[in-house]
């Protein structure tokens, strides 16, 4: 188990790096402008994330693993602001499936 001091060092650099993703959520969802955004990136970004919550909770790390979930719910919250702007079929697939338990 990491020190304390450790932690907290992973605690303020998990904020940074959260807190270096509130421009593109502006972008996306105020701003409405998805054009130069890669999905493609943003998904390999998501899997790393994926990865590095795997790690954390193998080592029992609080900070790897709060900063990770914090940044992959920022990710997903713009892919998803990304496909619904440019109306892709994964956004529309997921809009059907959403409307077809809303309707039951």
């Amino acid at each position: 188990m990491p020190s304390l001091f450790v932690e907290l060092l992973g605690i303020i650099a998990g904020t940074l790096g959260v807190i270096a993703w509130v421009p593109q959520l502006n972008e996306v969802w105020r701003q409405k402008k998805h054009e130069g955004i890669s999905l493609s990136t943003l998904y390999l970004i998501c899997t790393a994330l994926l990865l590095w919550l795997i790690y954390g909770f193998i080592i029992g790390s609080i900070a790897i693993i709060v900063s990770n979930l914090a940044a992959l719910y920022c990710i997903l919250i713009i892919i998803f602001g990304v496909n619904k702007l440019r109306e892709t079929d994964t956004y529309l697939f997921f809009t059907k499936i959403w409307l077809s338990f809303v309707q039951k």
